[in-house]
Order: structure tokens, then C-alpha cells, then sequence
């Protein structure tokens, strides 16, 4: 995926998913990512966009924390969890 595709994948809407996905409230995003949590909060709920350097500092956070931002054909981008390295047998 080209850097202007990455920085296109964010939305209000995947954002709040990845959150969730790690069960993090806006204030561990905004400590993660080092964005305000009022920004983020604004972000969520669509009252603004937030700048491309803004969006990379959150997709960062996600992707750091565990999160795959992906296509989905037929249905766009969507968000996954990275899984966790299978344990070895007992």
C-alpha cells in the first residue's frame, strides 16, 4: 500500500473500531499517540477532520498497540487484531 493510501485509511469511524479493539478509552489513545484527547474526541464524532500528521501520530498508536488497518473487498478499509503467537505444545 503506497505512504498516500496509508494516510487516507483513517476515519472517525475505524478509529473509534481499532479503540476498541483494544479496549482503549480516548484518553489511552490520546497518552499513546501523543494527540490531545479532545482532538480525538472531536475526530470521533466527526466535528472535525484531524491533519494527515495527526492521523499517522493515531494509525501509529493502533498499529504499535496490535491493530491492522486492511481492505476489505467489497466493503472498504476495516481493522483487525494482530493474533497472538500460537504457544508452543505442551
Amino acid at each position: 500500500m503506497g505512504q498516500v493510501a496509508r494516510q487516507m485509511i483513517l476515519t472517525p469511524a475505524l478509529c473509534r473500531a481499532a479503540r476498541g479493539l483494544l479496549d482503549w478509552t480516548q484518553s489511552d489513545l490520546a497518552e499513546r499517540s501523543d494527540v490531545s484527547r479532545s482532538t480525538i474526541r472531536d475526530y470521533e464524532g466527526s466535528r472535525h477532520d484531524v491533519h494527515r500528521a495527526t492521523a499517522a501520530q493515531i494509525r501509529r498508536a493502533f498499529e504499535e498497540g496490535g491493530v491492522v488497518f486492511m481492505e476489505v473487498e467489497g466493503c472498504g478499509m476495516g481493522v483487525c487484531q494482530k493474533s497472538s503467537p500460537a504457544s508452543p505444545p505442551a
